[in-house]
């Protein structure tokens, strides 16, 4: 773009100008449409799933910390069972919607989930892939909060992300629709299998903990209905991931299990 802009410089034509004011317009844009869970989840749902089922080539970042962090501190679709937040003092009731599986039903949208301080390879492989796919694209990328009832110290931040999707909480995948164009299975599962139990998560961070003392019985309970969820969420997540895919010819390929980002070439 500089080089074109320095031979025009020299045209004295018209045409030249005219092409001196769109150049910057020549160059290929990356369109990214970037909010919160309270947005993305709650109120503003029906516009974003208006962009998804547009077919349009725009991508789609949700910065998800699991409640309304910019007025306040409510509850919203995305946080969790068990959490404290305004409008759920003694604990969300209900577990978090699954928005990332909503766009996959579309079968032709982009999705990742992603946790920069549990794996930036992933995050990173997940930013690309989506950035070089044409057509509509959502990444949901796990965001800690102060919210979260945890301390800013440099490095706190990432340690939760991790811990979060070593208890199985949070997953990360990549839906890629290229690769069912190719035959493949477009799930990709880059988490493995929880390493530790929920509870122990949740016991890190405040927003769970304070109900063990406003609440124990209450508590116990969410901590529990939280592993199940979990233990649900892996399984169902891994069953996609293992399933077998069919070419236009019919025929089967059995899918390969899925393999880590560490574990790919």
């Amino acid at each position: 773009m500089a080089e074109l802009k320095r031979r025009i410089d020299d045209v004295a034509s018209p045409a030249a100008a005219d092409l001196r004011s769109v150049a910057d317009h020549l160059v290929r844009r990356s369109v990214w449409i970037v909010g919160g869970d309270g947005w993305a989840y709650d109120i503003g749902s029906g516009g974003l799933d208006h962009v998804l089922a547009s077919g349009r080539n725009v991508n789609v970042l949700v910065l998800d910390t699991e409640v309304y962090s910019n007025t306040g501190g409510q509850m919203s679709k995305a946080t969790p069972i068990g959490a404290v937040a305004k409008f759920a003092s003694a604990g969300k009731t209900v577990p978090k919607k699954d928005l990332a599986l909503q766009a996959i039903a579309y079968g032709n949208v982009y999705v990742a989930c992603v946790a920069m301080g549990a794996d930036p390879q992933q995050t990173l492989r997940s930013f690309r892939e989506a950035e070089a796919y044409d057509g509509p694209s959502l990444i949901i990328a796990y965001s800690h909060c102060i919210a979260h009832g945890i301390a800013l110290d440099q490095g706190v931040g990432a340690r939760q992300q991790k811990l979060m999707v070593e208890s199985g909480q949070w997953l990360l995948y990549r839906y890629d629709p290229r690769r069912a164009e190719r035959g493949e299975n477009p799930l990709q599962l880059d988490s493995s299998a929880a390493k530790s139990k929920v509870k122990d998560f949740m016991l890190t961070e405040n927003r769970f903990k304070m109900l063990t003392k406003s609440k124990p019985d209450d508590a116990k309970k969410f901590f529990a209905q939280a592993q199940v969820d979990a233990d649900r969420r892996w399984k169902f997540y891994q069953s996609m991931a293992a399933r077998e895919t069919k070419l236009d010819d019919g025929q089967p390929i059995a899918s390969k299990p899925s393999a880590t980002v560490d574990q790919q070439p």
